[in-house]
């Protein structure tokens, strides 16, 4: 079967938090959006509010949904991939953001390469990437680490390693954690870094109550604020001058 008779693979950015659909997503996406009765979505009930919000003009019990996270190891691919290779596109959505980055859905898209099912990327928001263009820090080399250990000791030797990475190679180190953690995972960054070394804490990106802020470690140590139950992205890096 050739890549024409198969269908497009549509990744779908979804929003941050609640803000107007039109803040985030450009019109082309919700005409893809439209078009699609198929998606393969992170977490169902949010995938149903999204397109709700994004105004689709069809019955959302008309679409089909297909799970996939981190809990589908097991998961028949191959059957939720069936439309696709019958020639019907589908959308991939993640919960928040854009689709396969801290979560699942490059097994997905690597399944779509392999079989040769185009892949259409659409434009629309990346709390890392956001958070890294407003930081200051280096964007020219930078990584994403995604949750670091959960077990203290562990965790702290994970920030050590990236911090060492920060200074000998100028390497933007990037991570994320569960909300409700935010401020011990911020107490063990200050705890453990050098006072010189700069922190980038981006929280509730796109929302009204935005809060990106890059600061010594030194400073951060004087500013007392909670960023537990706030989404919230960390970068630390080096300054530039």
């Amino acid at each position: 079967m050739s890549t024409q008779e198969k269908g497009i693979l549509y990744l779908i950015p979804s929003l941050l938090g609640d803000v107007p659909v039109e803040n985030s997503l450009p019109a082309f996406n919700i005409q893809i959006i439209r078009s699609i009765n198929e998606y393969i979505v992170e977490d169902i009930r949010s995938a149903r509010r999204f397109l709700i919000k994004a105004k689709i003009d069809k019955p959302i019990d008309s679409l089909t949904f297909h799970l996939y996270n981190e809990h589908s190891k097991n998961a028949d691919i191959n059957f939720i991939t069936q439309g696709l290779m019958n020639g019907k596109n589908a959308g991939l959505i993640s919960e928040a953001g854009c689709p396969s980055i801290a979560d699942p859905g490059a097994e997905i898209i690597q399944f779509a390469h392999k079989n040769n099912i185009r892949v259409v990327p659409l434009v629309g928001p990346s709390s890392i990437l956001l958070a890294l263009i407003s930081s200051g820090l280096n964007g020219q080399n930078f990584a994403f680490n995604g949750y670091l250990p959960k077990k203290e000791p562990d965790r702290i030797k994970a920030i050590k390693q990236l911090e060492t990475l920060v200074w000998q190679k100028n390497q933007t180190q990037i991570f994320i954690e569960t909300p409700y953690r935010n401020d011990a995972f911020l107490k063990d960054i200050l705890n453990t870094c050098k006072e010189d070394t700069l922190l980038c804490i981006a929280s509730d990106i796109t929302l009204n109550s935005e809060m990106i802020k890059t600061q010594t470690i030194q400073n951060w140590k004087k500013i007392k604020q909670s960023f537990n139950d706030h989404p919230a992205v960390f970068l630390i890096g080096k300054a530039a001058y």
